[in-house]
């Protein structure tokens, strides 16, 4: 299960502080179990800030805490502060990132699912679409992603494998394989039965809680191999 630790403290020396940091991340290369850091400042309180560290688990957070950098780095900081800084020790029992809750429900509902009313739900308007695989690269208007969707699903009985996620800020990365059986015409190929794998990679831009911006790359030329369209 993971693990989080809520350091609160008041300290009129940040970017000492900072420094601090900075300097204990350097010297725990290849030793440290912390995963994610954040420090975040009151907006009410210049001098309030509360860091927020991420671990796999309790028992790694107490491993790190016995690093001999961590105890160091630890007095030094707490020297720094104005009183003595207090913990939260949490461990997670919910993380939902939105984005990719929401990406993961295009590649299932929508795609694989058929439920193409939901795509007036997940993308926006105006959203862009890039293909470098298509003859106009970028397109606007989620009615073509529509469109897109119903000729590929008339062509192949198909399924997507999120192979993995990666989420930074407002985009969420898709790594995924794609098998499908050719079941009708498909770019001028009639159907000819034949199941076929293809990967890809899928980029998302969110904005306002929807999909504003999707950028594609994926095996076409592989596709068509499989289809026996070119050598």
């Amino acid at each position: 299960m993971r693990f989080v630790q809520v350091i609160d403290c008041k300290t009129e020396r940040f970017d000492d502080m900072d420094r601090l940091m900075d300097e204990w991340v350097e010297q725990t290369k290849g030793s440290r179990t912390a995963t994610h850091s954040l420090i975040g400042k009151d907006r009410s309180d210049g001098a309030h800030y509360v860091e927020i560290v991420e671990f796999p688990s309790y028992e790694d957070a107490v491993a790190n805490s016995k690093l001999p950098e961590t105890d160091r780095i630890f007095q030094e900081i707490v020297a720094l502060c104005d009183e003595t800084p207090t913990f939260i020790d949490l461990d997670v029992v919910r993380d939902e990132q939105l984005n990719q809750t929401l990406s993961r429900r295009f590649f299932h509902e929508i795609a694989v699912g058929g439920n193409l009313d939901a795509i007036d739900e997940v993308f926006a308007a105006d959203y862009a679409d890039h293909d470098i695989a298509k003859e106009e690269e970028t397109v606007i208007g989620s009615g073509s992603l529509r469109d897109d969707l119903i000729g590929w699903r008339a062509a192949f009985d198909f399924s997507f494998d999120l192979d993995r996620q990666i989420c930074e800020g407002d985009d969420v990365v898709t790594l995924w394989t794609w098998t499908g059986t050719h079941k009708g015409d498909f770019m001028g190929i009639p159907p000819t039965g034949r199941q076929c794998i293809m990967t890809g990679t899928t980029i998302f831009r969110f904005k306002n809680g929807r999909i504003q911006e999707g950028w594609w790359h994926e095996d076409v030329m592989g596709l068509m191999r499989q289809l026996g369209a070119v050598d």
